[in-house]
Protein backbone atom coordinates (compact mmCIF):
# COMPACT_ATOMS: atom_id res chain seq x y z
CA UNK A 1 0.00 0.00 0.00
CA UNK A 2 1.53 3.05 -0.86
CA UNK A 3 1.97 6.38 1.14
CA UNK A 4 -0.91 8.21 -0.55
CA UNK A 5 -3.25 5.34 -0.62
CA UNK A 6 -2.68 4.80 3.45
CA UNK A 7 -5.62 5.19 5.44
CA UNK A 8 -5.20 7.85 7.95
CA UNK A 9 -6.56 6.84 11.49
CA UNK A 10 -7.00 9.30 14.65
CA UNK A 11 -6.85 7.83 18.00
CA UNK A 12 -8.55 9.61 20.09
CA UNK A 13 -6.52 10.21 24.17
CA UNK A 14 -9.00 10.99 26.91
CA UNK A 15 -7.55 12.23 29.96
CA UNK A 16 -6.79 8.92 31.72
CA UNK A 17 -6.93 6.67 28.80
CA UNK A 18 -3.08 4.49 28.77
CA UNK A 19 -3.60 2.54 25.76
CA UNK A 20 -2.91 5.07 22.77
CA UNK A 21 0.65 4.94 21.50
CA UNK A 22 0.14 1.28 21.36
CA UNK A 23 -2.91 1.21 19.64
CA UNK A 24 -1.98 3.85 17.22
CA UNK A 25 1.31 1.78 16.13
CA UNK A 26 -0.77 -1.29 15.75
CA UNK A 27 -2.70 0.58 13.21
CA UNK A 28 0.20 1.71 11.61
CA UNK A 29 1.41 -2.04 11.16
CA UNK A 30 -1.63 -2.72 10.00
CA UNK A 31 -1.14 -0.27 7.02
CA UNK A 32 -2.65 3.04 8.22
CA UNK A 33 -1.44 6.78 9.21
CA UNK A 34 -2.33 7.39 12.64
CA UNK A 35 -2.09 10.31 14.56
CA UNK A 36 -3.03 10.58 18.36
CA UNK A 37 -5.00 13.79 19.07
CA UNK A 38 -6.01 14.88 22.51
CA UNK A 39 -9.89 15.11 23.65
CA UNK A 40 -9.96 19.05 22.74
CA UNK A 41 -8.65 19.58 19.48
CA UNK A 42 -10.39 21.25 17.06
CA UNK A 43 -13.23 18.73 16.11
CA UNK A 44 -13.23 19.69 12.06
CA UNK A 45 -9.70 18.16 12.21
CA UNK A 46 -11.61 14.49 12.74
CA UNK A 47 -13.14 14.86 8.97
CA UNK A 48 -9.50 14.43 7.83
CA UNK A 49 -9.39 10.84 8.81
CA UNK A 50 -10.65 7.74 7.10
CA UNK A 51 -11.23 5.54 11.15
CA UNK A 52 -11.06 6.31 14.69
CA UNK A 53 -10.05 4.06 17.92
CA UNK A 54 -10.73 5.10 21.12
CA UNK A 55 -8.55 3.36 23.00
CA UNK A 56 -8.24 1.70 26.84
CA UNK A 57 -7.82 2.71 30.22
CA UNK A 58 -9.52 5.09 32.92
CA UNK A 59 -10.67 7.91 31.52
CA UNK A 60 -11.66 10.94 33.93
CA UNK A 61 -10.81 7.91 36.47
CA UNK A 62 -14.18 6.22 35.67
CA UNK A 63 -15.76 8.18 37.66
CA UNK A 64 -19.86 8.12 37.92
CA UNK A 65 -19.30 4.90 35.30
CA UNK A 66 -16.41 4.05 32.87
CA UNK A 67 -16.36 6.07 29.50
CA UNK A 68 -19.62 8.23 31.31
CA UNK A 69 -17.79 11.12 31.35
CA UNK A 70 -15.61 10.56 28.07
CA UNK A 71 -18.69 9.96 26.35
CA UNK A 72 -20.54 13.75 26.76
CA UNK A 73 -17.11 15.43 25.26
CA UNK A 74 -17.76 17.26 22.17
CA UNK A 75 -15.34 15.75 20.23
CA UNK A 76 -18.12 12.57 20.31
CA UNK A 77 -20.28 14.89 18.53
CA UNK A 78 -17.53 14.34 15.23
CA UNK A 79 -16.97 11.18 15.89
CA UNK A 80 -21.00 10.84 15.52
CA UNK A 81 -20.95 12.66 12.02
CA UNK A 82 -18.03 9.96 10.86
CA UNK A 83 -20.21 7.55 11.96
CA UNK A 84 -23.06 8.53 10.30
CA UNK A 85 -20.90 8.74 6.71
CA UNK A 86 -19.98 4.95 7.52
CA UNK A 87 -16.22 5.52 8.76
CA UNK A 88 -15.18 2.16 10.63
CA UNK A 89 -14.80 3.43 14.59
CA UNK A 90 -13.33 0.87 17.03
CA UNK A 91 -13.51 1.30 21.09
CA UNK A 92 -11.12 -0.74 22.88
CA UNK A 93 -12.11 -1.64 26.55
CA UNK A 94 -12.89 2.13 28.11
CA UNK A 95 -13.11 3.08 24.19
CA UNK A 96 -15.77 0.31 24.02
CA UNK A 97 -17.56 1.50 27.46
CA UNK A 98 -17.33 5.01 26.18
CA UNK A 99 -19.12 4.21 22.97
CA UNK A 100 -21.93 2.40 24.13
CA UNK A 101 -22.49 5.00 27.19
CA UNK A 102 -22.80 7.61 24.20
CA UNK A 103 -25.60 5.31 22.73
CA UNK A 104 -22.81 4.89 19.05
CA UNK A 105 -23.75 0.98 20.19
CA UNK A 106 -25.76 -1.03 19.76
CA UNK A 107 -27.49 2.11 18.08
CA UNK A 108 -30.97 0.34 17.56
CA UNK A 109 -33.19 3.12 18.91
CA UNK A 110 -30.36 5.94 19.99
CA UNK A 111 -29.79 6.48 23.62
CA UNK A 112 -28.31 4.11 25.73
CA UNK A 113 -29.57 0.49 25.45
CA UNK A 114 -26.69 -1.55 26.84
CA UNK A 115 -24.68 -1.06 30.07
CA UNK A 116 -21.38 -2.27 30.78
CA UNK A 117 -21.63 -3.30 34.04
CA UNK A 118 -18.81 -4.03 36.77
CA UNK A 119 -17.67 -7.74 36.65
CA UNK A 120 -19.24 -10.85 38.36
CA UNK A 121 -17.29 -13.44 39.54
CA UNK A 122 -17.26 -15.99 41.70
CA UNK A 123 -15.07 -15.48 44.77
CA UNK A 124 -13.86 -12.05 43.66
CA UNK A 125 -14.53 -8.42 42.72
CA UNK A 126 -12.98 -5.92 40.99
CA UNK A 127 -10.33 -5.89 38.32
CA UNK A 128 -9.24 -9.03 36.67
CA UNK A 129 -6.54 -9.34 34.13
CA UNK A 130 -5.70 -12.45 31.94
CA UNK A 131 -6.05 -13.78 28.44
CA UNK A 132 -9.12 -15.46 27.15
CA UNK A 133 -9.90 -16.76 23.12
CA UNK A 134 -12.23 -14.99 21.57
CA UNK A 135 -14.60 -16.18 18.54
CA UNK A 136 -15.12 -13.66 15.91
CA UNK A 137 -18.52 -14.43 13.96
CA UNK A 138 -18.47 -14.35 10.07
CA UNK A 139 -22.10 -13.49 9.50
CA UNK A 140 -21.70 -9.74 11.41
CA UNK A 141 -22.11 -6.52 9.14
CA UNK A 142 -19.34 -5.77 11.02
CA UNK A 143 -15.95 -5.30 9.28
CA UNK A 144 -14.39 -7.66 11.88
CA UNK A 145 -16.34 -10.52 9.77
CA UNK A 146 -12.89 -10.96 7.93
CA UNK A 147 -11.72 -12.59 10.81
CA UNK A 148 -13.82 -15.52 9.52
CA UNK A 149 -15.28 -17.19 12.30
CA UNK A 150 -11.31 -17.27 13.56
CA UNK A 151 -10.86 -18.41 17.19
CA UNK A 152 -8.03 -15.92 18.67
CA UNK A 153 -6.36 -15.09 22.44
CA UNK A 154 -6.83 -12.15 23.48
CA UNK A 155 -5.20 -10.14 27.08
CA UNK A 156 -8.05 -8.36 28.84
CA UNK A 157 -8.13 -6.04 32.02
CA UNK A 158 -11.43 -4.17 33.61
CA UNK A 159 -13.43 -3.57 36.32
CA UNK A 160 -16.31 -3.02 34.59
CA UNK A 161 -16.43 -5.51 31.45
CA UNK A 162 -20.07 -7.16 31.79
CA UNK A 163 -22.42 -6.28 28.80
CA UNK A 164 -25.97 -6.41 30.56
CA UNK A 165 -28.74 -4.77 29.46
CA UNK A 166 -32.33 -3.76 31.32
CA UNK A 167 -34.25 -4.53 28.14
CA UNK A 168 -35.64 -7.93 27.79
CA UNK A 169 -34.74 -9.41 24.56
CA UNK A 170 -32.18 -7.23 23.41
CA UNK A 171 -29.51 -9.53 23.26
CA UNK A 172 -31.01 -11.81 21.53
CA UNK A 173 -32.18 -9.38 19.27
CA UNK A 174 -28.73 -8.26 18.56
CA UNK A 175 -27.78 -11.78 18.32
CA UNK A 176 -30.41 -12.60 15.74
CA UNK A 177 -28.88 -9.75 13.86
CA UNK A 178 -25.20 -10.53 14.05
CA UNK A 179 -24.46 -7.46 15.83
CA UNK A 180 -22.39 -9.81 18.57
CA UNK A 181 -19.31 -9.62 16.98
CA UNK A 182 -17.46 -11.99 19.72
CA UNK A 183 -17.78 -14.18 21.75
CA UNK A 184 -15.51 -14.90 24.55
CA UNK A 185 -14.61 -19.03 24.25
CA UNK A 186 -12.60 -22.43 24.86
CA UNK A 187 -9.54 -22.84 22.38
CA UNK A 188 -11.26 -24.79 20.28
CA UNK A 189 -14.39 -22.65 19.67
CA UNK A 190 -16.80 -24.36 21.71
CA UNK A 191 -19.04 -21.98 24.32
CA UNK A 192 -17.96 -20.80 26.81
CA UNK A 193 -20.26 -21.50 29.28
CA UNK A 194 -19.78 -18.99 31.99
CA UNK A 195 -17.08 -18.73 34.62
CA UNK A 196 -13.81 -18.85 34.42
CA UNK A 197 -13.95 -19.04 30.30
CA UNK A 198 -16.20 -16.25 30.19
CA UNK A 199 -13.97 -13.82 32.81
CA UNK A 200 -16.82 -11.05 33.66
CA UNK A 201 -20.31 -12.47 33.75
CA UNK A 202 -21.31 -10.82 30.43
CA UNK A 203 -24.71 -11.75 28.70
CA UNK A 204 -23.88 -14.25 26.18
CA UNK A 205 -20.60 -14.62 26.92
CA UNK A 206 -20.47 -11.39 25.11
CA UNK A 207 -17.00 -9.76 24.17
CA UNK A 208 -17.80 -7.40 21.41
CA UNK A 209 -20.80 -5.67 19.84
CA UNK A 210 -21.17 -3.53 16.83
CA UNK A 211 -24.13 -0.85 15.47
CA UNK A 212 -26.65 -2.29 13.39
CA UNK A 213 -24.73 -0.64 10.08
CA UNK A 214 -21.62 -2.67 10.95
CA UNK A 215 -18.89 0.12 11.07
CA UNK A 216 -18.23 0.56 14.56
CA UNK A 217 -17.42 -2.07 16.95
CA UNK A 218 -16.85 -2.10 20.83
CA UNK A 219 -15.15 -4.86 22.51
CA UNK A 220 -13.49 -4.64 25.59
CA UNK A 221 -10.20 -7.35 25.24
CA UNK A 222 -7.15 -5.60 24.07
CA UNK A 223 -5.95 -6.51 20.72
CA UNK A 224 -3.31 -4.36 20.44
CA UNK A 225 -1.52 -5.83 23.38
CA UNK A 226 -1.17 -8.84 21.11
CA UNK A 227 -0.39 -7.36 17.80
CA UNK A 228 3.08 -8.98 17.55
CA UNK A 229 3.86 -12.64 18.39
CA UNK A 230 6.25 -11.35 20.70
CA UNK A 231 3.20 -10.37 23.07
CA UNK A 232 1.99 -14.11 23.28
CA UNK A 233 2.48 -15.70 26.28
CA UNK A 234 4.52 -18.84 25.91
CA UNK A 235 2.76 -21.49 27.76
CA UNK A 236 -0.68 -20.42 26.10
CA UNK A 237 -2.07 -23.13 24.97
CA UNK A 238 -3.51 -23.60 21.75
CA UNK A 239 -1.52 -23.01 17.58
CA UNK A 240 -0.52 -19.22 18.93
CA UNK A 241 1.19 -20.58 22.36
CA UNK A 242 3.05 -23.26 19.60
CA UNK A 243 3.77 -20.55 17.21
CA UNK A 244 5.07 -18.44 20.42
CA UNK A 245 7.37 -20.99 21.81
CA UNK A 246 8.70 -21.84 18.20
CA UNK A 247 9.60 -18.25 17.59
CA UNK A 248 12.04 -18.61 21.12
CA UNK A 249 15.34 -17.01 20.61
CA UNK A 250 14.25 -15.51 16.41
CA UNK A 251 13.95 -11.57 17.25
CA UNK A 252 12.28 -11.33 13.51
CA UNK A 253 9.46 -14.03 14.16
CA UNK A 254 8.61 -12.30 18.00
CA UNK A 255 8.43 -9.45 16.04
CA UNK A 256 5.43 -11.19 13.52
CA UNK A 257 2.01 -10.26 13.92
CA UNK A 258 0.24 -11.78 16.97
CA UNK A 259 -3.38 -12.57 16.83
CA UNK A 260 -4.65 -9.40 17.39
CA UNK A 261 -3.27 -7.55 14.49
CA UNK A 262 -5.91 -10.12 12.24
CA UNK A 263 -8.66 -7.54 13.36
CA UNK A 264 -6.52 -3.60 12.85
CA UNK A 265 -5.68 -5.42 9.46
CA UNK A 266 -9.90 -5.81 8.52
CA UNK A 267 -9.94 -2.58 10.19
CA UNK A 268 -7.86 -0.51 7.92
CA UNK A 269 -8.89 -2.35 4.97
CA UNK A 270 -12.90 -1.52 5.53
CA UNK A 271 -11.42 1.67 5.48
CA UNK A 272 -9.57 1.48 2.56
CA UNK A 273 -12.27 0.45 0.68
CA UNK A 274 -14.32 2.83 1.86
CA UNK A 275 -11.40 5.43 0.57
CA UNK A 276 -11.19 4.26 -2.85
CA UNK A 277 -15.14 3.96 -3.51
Amino acid sequence: MSALSKPRAAVIQFPGVNCEYESARALRAAGAEADVLRWNVDSTLLTEYDLFLLPGGFSYQDRIRAGAVAAKERILDAVAEAIELGKPVLGICNGAQVLVEAGFVPGLAGGLELAIAPNRMPDREGYFSDWRFLKSNPESPSWAAALNGSVLPVPFAHGEGRFTSRNEGLFEQLDAAGQIVMRYAKADGSAADGWPVNPNGSVMDVAGICNRAGNVLAMMPHPERCAWLGQVPEMLEGDWGARRQAAMGSWDDLQGPGPGHALFTAMVAAASRRKES
